[in-house]
């Protein structure tokens, strides 16, 4: 028998445009792991903090995050729990937040666990729809008024607008699922600390 391999759909929540996609991920990956493995899918830098918000059935909520002093609640350290510990069954959900100041909330879905398809590498991003916003927005609100600004050709805002976006040309609509590269977790965590 292989390994166990989750297929999770990624939605930003508290868009107007849905973003989102499709990962599959071993399930000897860790939560750090599973946080790279979006940032990459999404096309961010993972250079802010984290965490994940797990329900237990029982008492509510649990945490899962990398410690930090400005966490002010208990939570399991991401480097070191595995996510096949943790995940919920098939098509439940589970909350992702990155980036604390702007806020970035996404609910994960599990769509299935199966074995691991022979020859296939993974993670691997299998599907996808929308853009990501520009990692510097300041959050789902900044972004979607920077994008009603540009559509609109509102002068007074255009020139901050424009840097909110970085470009006239931002497509809130581009994704090209074969752009997505998966770098190794453990360079991340060396170019991030």
């Amino acid at each position: 028998m292989g390994d166990k391999i989750y297929r999770l759909r990624v939605e930003l929540k508290g868009l107007k445009k849905t973003v989102w996609r499709t990962i599959e991920v071993p399930g000897t990956y860790t939560f750090w792991e599973l946080n790279c493995a979006i940032q990459d899918s999404f096309g961010w830098s993972n250079t802010a903090l984290h965490e994940f918000v797990m329900e237990d059935g029982v008492d509510g909520i649990y945490i899962i995050a990398l410690p930090d002093d400005e966490l002010v609640y208990e939570a399991l350290h991401s480097r070191q729990e595995f996510i096949s510990n943790h995940l919920p069954a098939e098509g439940k959900h589970f909350e992702y937040m990155y980036d604390f100041d702007s806020g970035w909330e996404h609910d994960i879905t599990v769509l299935s666990a199966e074995e691991a398809d022979k020859g296939e590498s993974y993670p691997r991003c299998v599907e996808g729809e929308g853009a990501c916003p520009p990692e510097s927005t300041e959050g789902a609100w900044e972004y979607e008024h920077a994008l009603e600004v540009i559509a609109n050709n509102v002068e007074d805002e255009y020139e901050d607008a424009l840097a909110t976006l970085g470009s006239k040309d931002f497509n809130p609509d581009h994704f090209i699922l074969e752009d997505v590269v998966f770098n190794a977790p453990e360079e991340s965590w060396k170019n991030r600390f």
